[in-house]
């Protein structure tokens, strides 16, 4: 699987990434959380990120990572107006990933006046490797270009895929110039984009770069912006890990097979 550089610093990563919002703790409600992450592991997956927003799953990830902590990248969030619940966040990540979080992020923006300094702090202190920030909703990325600007952040994680494309006008762009990280959430639109998929005679034309789902179509889109650097797919499943981490691979979709894909995705 191709690797990529994220973002300014020499930080490597396959380009599809695990997401853990609500599929870790549905893995965990059959036992089987441990199971997941090692799925992933062995299907070259390497970047797994995860929130204080989403339950119990950091504390799941820390333990399910136990005695193979040094094989993937975590990337974590901060996720509080309040800079000392941001400090206590902080804290228990440090803990529960073994002294250390690989990339953390400032979710949504929120107080990312306040809670930029600390990281910044814990960065310099080695608990901190990439700092980043992310944001769901298209109003909201002016901010999040402002914050860019500043060049205090080195990744951000926005939401890419054939029917939502606004980061295309600004994000992406100003993340290339910036040589800033670009990690896409909603890949597969939150479920919605795979619901009716295209058949697979539809599919044949993107055989020859490796597709043979329309989920990896979907996933291999997005990485085949040149500005992305991860793709977070998010599953309870371990047989699904090897259908997504394949989509990581080259060859890329040009021009032609992305407006292909996108005219699939308007027909569904």
């Amino acid at each position: 699987m191709e690797n990529r550089n994220l973002g300014k610093s020499q930080l490597s990563v396959p380009a599809v990434g695990l997401g853990t919002w609500r599929r870790l703790e549905a893995a965990a409600a059959g036992g089987r959380q441990r199971e997941l992450i090692g799925a992933a592991i062995a299907a070259g997956i390497r970047l797994i990120d995860t929130s204080p927003m989403y339950g119990d799953a950091e504390r799941l990830l820390g333990a399910a990572l136990k005695g193979r902590r040094d094989q993937v990248v975590v990337a974590d969030k901060i996720w509080t107006p309040s800079p000392q619940e941001g400090v206590a966040q902080l804290d228990r990540a440090v803990d529960w990933y073994g002294g250390r979080v690989d990339l953390m992020q400032i979710h949504n923006l929120v107080a990312w006046p306040a809670q930029l300094p600390m990281l910044e702090a814990a960065r310099d202190r080695g608990l901190v490797g990439l700092i980043g920030a992310t944001h769901y909703s298209p109003a909201a990325f002016g901010d999040l270009a402002d914050l860019m600007r500043t060049g205090r952040i080195d990744t951000v994680q926005v939401p890419y895929n054939p029917t939502h494309r606004e980061v295309e006008r600004t994000i992406l762009p100003l993340a290339d110039e910036l040589g800033i990280g670009v990690l896409l959430m909603r890949p597969l639109g939150e479920g919605q984009l795979v619901r009716r998929p295209p058949s697979p005679s539809d599919l044949e034309p993107l055989r020859p770069f490796g597709v043979t789902t329309w989920a990896q179509a979907l996933i291999k889109w997005g990485l085949s912006d040149q500005r992305v650097h991860v793709s977070l797919v998010a599953t309870a499943h371990p047989a699904r890990l090897a259908e997504n981490a394949a989509a990581g691979s080259p060859p890329w979709f040009g021009p032609d097979e992305r407006q292909y894909v996108l005219r699939l995705a308007a027909t569904g």
